[in-house]
């Protein structure tokens, strides 16, 4: 894709440092209204009526100040507070098929860049077995010298790694293509998430049976009742795949592939299989029902592309971002998310004018090969209606295209590898919505 240039008039403003107080002299202001706008610079926009009066009460002890708190014992395995049961994975709607499903993961309700266990994005084909692991077997065969069936205890025996990678759908953001229909960024964006992935490298398993030289393609199959499967590239396989038991520091969940998945960053999610059962090696790619009738891009010509792996570049603001409101005008942090499947994120930058403008956004660390990566960005808000948008640049120096640029490249009939930028259009009266700019 063509790189779009950058304006020569950023239109974002700068936000200054907090100025430093001494101690005394900060706590004599605290209780002055004016004083206490002062003093946080970050915030002397906001409404004067939000400060604390002169004439304000002491700090009031709360019940749950006085009294003990709910036993340990209560909680074996912890659980979020009650107070944010709102923050849950999602459906766009059910599929024509049983057991064939998907939730979204909830974007603009997490900080940093580890998605939660319990809220990492699923997709199923065939629902989720309930997998004994004892009696779960992984069998490596075809071109390799050693066949080999492996229990998970033999698995559990081999050096293990531990990395993190973000994991994204193919169908991710596919709504977008023709309409804005979705209401927040987890129905838009949710079929993403990032995680800790700890099990066995490929590359080891692979060097222990022993594939012959001719060997270019790896079926991977799953234990579900779909028998989900994709053909694999031989130097995939090699280069970073692992053979995945623990996900953020426990052994996976059932709807993530317990008590084993394939996982391959930077590809496209159905390629990871989840309850991996079967790897077998051959010449030439196994032209499975999900490579061929699906996971293909349509083209305009009547063409399809096949084999897409790579997940390109992508970036969203989550905060702010629709189903949000900004309640009041003053300074706010603009916050998203950028990725590749390429490799590391270089560089971000932000518009609040549609993309007539751009300015660079500051990278949270640490940015990570093919990991999300958190960017932020103060910005003072006036009250005028803005079109927020994030632009990602990666290592390689892919360039996050335009809806335009995209459409033009391939049309609209496709459903998959939509990674176009996205626009929030925020009104007036601080509401958000998605647009198309």
């Amino acid at each position: 894709m063509p790189t779009p240039q950058d304006s020569q008039a950023p239109q974002l403003a700068p936000v200054a440092a907090a100025a430093s107080a001494p101690r005394r002299a900060f706590f004599r202001r605290a209780t002055a209204a004016l004083g206490a706008v002062a003093a946080t610079p970050l915030l002397a926009q906001a409404q004067v009526q939000n400060a604390v009066p002169a004439e304000a009460a002491p700090l009031a002890v709360p019940d749950w100040s006085r009294q003990p708190g709910e036993p340990v014992l209560w909680h074996p395995y912890g659980q979020p507070s009650e107070h944010e049961r709102h923050v849950v994975r999602r459906s766009r709607g059910n599929a024509p098929f049983p057991g064939a499903a998907s939730s979204m993961t909830p974007l603009a309700d997490l900080f940093g860049i580890i998605t939660p266990t319990g809220l990492v994005f699923e997709r199923h084909h065939a629902g989720i077995p309930q997998i004994d692991p004892d009696q779960h077997r992984l069998v490596i065969h075809g071109l390799a010298k050693r066949p080999r069936v492996f229990t998970m205890d033999d698995l559990l025996r081999f050096p293990s790694v531990s990395r993190i990678h973000f994991l994204e759908c193919s169908g991710n953001t596919g709504t977008e293509w023709r309409t804005p229909t979705s209401a927040n960024v987890q129905l838009s964006h949710g079929l993403l998430s990032c995680c800790e992935w700890t099990g066995v490298p490929l590359s080891v398993l692979l060097d222990e049976v022993g594939i012959a030289p001719e060997a270019r393609w790896i079926l991977a199959e799953g234990a579900d009742g779909a028998a989900m499967s994709r053909s694999i590239p031989v130097h995939k396989a090699f280069e970073d795949a692992l053979v995945v038991y623990a996900q953020n520091g426990e052994r996976l969940r059932p709807e993530s592939g317990y008590p084993l998945r394939l996982f391959l960053p930077g590809f496209e999610g159905n390629m990871s299989i989840k309850w991996l059962r079967r790897l077998k090696i051959g010449t030439e790619p196994f032209q499975t029902r999900e490579e061929t009738s699906k996971y293909t891009d349509s083209l305009p010509d009547g063409t399809a592309r096949q084999f897409t792996f790579l997940m390109e570049a992508k970036s969203v603001i989550t905060r702010p971002s629709p189903g949000q409101v900004l309640r009041q005008r003053g300074f706010h942090e603009i916050s998203g998310l950028a990725w590749s499947g390429l490799g590391r994120v270089k560089r971000v930058d932000v518009s609040v004018d549609g993309g007539r403008s751009w300015r660079e956004a500051p990278l949270q660390g640490p940015v990570l090969n093919r990991a999300l990566t958190r960017f932020s960005l103060g910005w003072h808000w006036d009250g005028s209606p803005a079109v927020l948008q994030s632009r990602v640049i990666d290592e390689t120096g892919y360039v996050q295209p335009t809806r335009e640029q995209l459409i033009a490249a391939r049309g609209l009939n496709s459903l998959y590898h939509y990674n176009a930028i996205q626009s929030w259009q925020l009104s007036a009266d601080g509401s958000l919505k998605n647009v198309h700019a």
